[in-house]
């Protein structure tokens, strides 16, 4: 039997919708095609653990999933739930209905147990654009896709969960975030904040003409003056972020992973310092499994390079380029991902 389900891959910061095809047939391998990287093959070992374990089967017959578009490359374990689910329904263990109405995705524990994943609330705005009914997922990443509107979120926390709800058996509990309610209430929330600085007015006066016009800034001064701790308080003088910078800002820390489980979106200004000994890489984005960088996780926020001489020369010339055009274009031979980085930059150093 064919069964069809829907996953998502993350590009950049924009998403792109992937079918996941299980055929069961006469047989007794498996085959996984479609350009799955590692851990897409191996996910076969946990889906097998994670079934039994949950007292279903796993076919003894010959099992072939297809994972299209077969051109576009598929990295990391989040397909385990999407390819289990279709391996159920294939197997006659869960119902196909309206199975096709909705993105599956989930890393899964030999338990059954779901895992996180990266990347939920770029998945979530194209399911909504391509007109799915809703979006099954771990419980952890369920308050970050679920402030998108006009789209069903279920946070699940075993497969068992999953095959109930298609069989009818078990309701799944909708996740609804309000989303101007959600950002208003913690918008301007700081940890530090400018006021808890007394004294050194005239360097307090150089930081807010900065920060007032988006200027970038250098601090220089002996150890000990305060560069560090008034360059952390400048996110808190700058313009509160709007609802449209916020969701822009949430979708970068998504695609990372730095979303927490409480969280549902990103209402301060980033303020991110990497130490000196950062690589070229780490900073702009990129990799062979491509990730925003540092200048991206600052967008429309503050980037500190603390103790600036001591940072390799190929790192600072590579911020020409994101600090003239506010954003980063990552280019290899397979693939090319642009992130933004609107950022402010800070830079301390000792005389």
């Amino acid at each position: 039997m064919l069964v069809k389900t829907f996953g998502s891959a993350v590009y950049g910061i924009q998403a792109t919708t992937i079918t996941v095809e299980v055929n069961i047939a006469p047989g007794t391998k498996y085959f996984i095609v479609g350009l799955p990287d590692v851990a897409i093959k191996e996910s076969y070992f946990r889906i097998e653990s994670a079934l039994k374990n949950c007292n279903y089967k796993m076919p003894r017959q010959q099992l072939v999933v297809n994972m299209a578009p077969a051109d576009i490359r598929k990295e990391g374990s989040a397909y385990d739930l999407t390819i289990a689910t279709a391996i159920l329904a294939a197997s006659g263990q869960m119902e196909v209905n309206d199975l096709d109405k909705y993105i599956i995705m989930g890393e899964l524990s030999l338990d059954g147990g779901l895992q996180p994943i990266k990347g939920a609330l770029p998945i979530a705005i194209q399911a909504r654009k391509e007109g799915f009914k809703g979006f099954i997922l771990p419980k952890q990443n369920a308050r970050e896709a679920a402030i998108v509107n006009d789209l069903e979120v279920y946070g699940v926390e075993s497969i068992k969960d999953i095959a109930g709800f298609f069989n009818g058996d078990t309701q799944l509990k909708r996740e609804v975030v309000n989303t101007r309610e959600e950002f208003y209430d913690s918008l301007c929330n700081y940890d530090s904040d400018f006021s808890d600085v007394k004294g050194q007015e005239n360097i307090k006066r150089a930081l807010e003409i900065a920060a007032a016009g988006g200027h970038n800034v250098i601090l220089i001064g002996p150890p000990g003056a305060g560069k560090t701790m008034l360059a952390r308080r400048m996110p808190s003088i700058m313009p509160p972020l709007t609802i449209h910078e916020s969701l822009e800002t949430t979708k970068i820390h998504s695609v990372a992973g730095k979303m927490q489980a409480a969280d549902a979106l990103v209402t301060v200004r980033p303020f991110r310092s990497p130490h000196h000994t950062i690589s070229d890489v780490a900073l702009v984005g990129g990799g062979s499994n491509p990730q925003p960088g540092e200048i991206s996780l600052a967008h429309n926020g503050v980037l500190f390079l603390d103790e600036l001489p001591e940072f390799k020369r190929t790192v600072l010339e590579v911020m020409r380029q994101p600090l003239e055009e506010r954003r980063i274009t990552v280019s290899r031979a397979r693939f090319t991902v642009d992130y933004p980085a609107s950022f402010m930059l800070v830079a301390s150093m000792n005389p």
